[in-house]
């Protein structure tokens, strides 16, 4: 491969360890690097703009060959924090439901709570930019990312959707992956896992780096809330998850260098 390989990243605050670690690596200059929101992201990806990126996984049954190059993600095991349903009255009174244009997962795993856990049928509105002022006594939505900040001092009602996602099948939950449309080079694969890595390593450096965020705890977000390692656990909830959205569709390739232990292709009847 000649040339810079093209990279969209998630642009929110979820996203800066792992950015940081990039950055500060000599991979650098093989990078052609875009900071996209996650819905940006996967249409980059799927329709040949980008090489490599931080794509929401809900774009991998629309790829022809998908490949997930590194064992680091945007996931949670848990409360993530910044992907929440926000109401001023309880979920089963809600009449309609916003979606936040930005997501692709989220807006995918909504659905999926709402059919099979919350068993709620509200009117699903795809949102436009502004959406967020329009929460009223009828009226919910779904917003994810740094928008989501403080919100839940704001609204009597948040529904946490990594919170819900563990209720409902016990497992973490993965909202991003480094997926390739195609095979890329070993060396490059192993050269950008070690620079995540890295950066994960440093995030007590990177706190201090980063603005203050009033009423946010960056090192409890970085370390309890999103949760960065692509383990066995969320291997098999993103089994799960992209069973529900495509039973036909493909399964992903985990790409690793020869010399690391090399993982199977997620098993779709997991």
């Amino acid at each position: 491969m000649s040339g810079k390989i093209r990279v969209s990243a998630v642009s929110y605050l979820n996203t800066k360890p792992l950015l940081y670690g990039l950055l500060r690596n000599p991979i650098a200059a093989q990078l052609d690097l875009q900071l996209d929101i996650p819905s940006v992201c996967a249409e980059k990806l799927r329709t040949g703009q980008a090489d490599l990126s931080l794509a929401p996984v809900a774009i991998i049954p629309e790829l022809d060959h998908p490949h997930i190059i590194s064992d680091y993600c945007i996931g949670t095991e848990g409360t993530v924090k910044t992907v929440c349903i926000y109401s001023v009255r309880p979920l089963h009174e809600v009449k309609r439901l916003l979606l936040d244009y930005q997501s692709r997962t989220s807006v995918a795993l909504v659905k999926l709570l709402l059919r099979d856990f919350w068993e709620l049928n509200p009117e699903l509105v795809p949102a436009q930019r502004g959406f967020e002022q329009q929460i009223d006594k009828d009226t919910a939505a779904l917003i994810i990312g740094d928008r989501t900040m403080g919100l839940d001092l704001q609204y009597p009602y948040v529904y946490d959707l990594g919170e819900a996602w563990l209720q409902h099948t016990g497992l973490p939950f993965v909202f991003a992956a480094w997926v390739s449309n195609r095979p890329l080079p070993e060396k490059f694969i192993r050269q950008f896992n070690q620079a995540l890595k890295e950066g994960l390593e440093h995030i007590p450096e990177l706190i201090y780096l980063l603005p203050e965020q009033p009423g946010f705890d960056l090192k409890a977000y970085f370390t309890e809330n999103i949760s960065y390692h692509l383990n066995a656990g969320k291997k098999k909830a993103m089994s799960l998850f992209l069973r529900h959205l495509n039973p036909e569709g493909p399964a992903p390739i985990f790409a690793y260098p020869k010399n690391q232990k090399r993982l199977s292709s997620v098993s779709m009847q997991e």
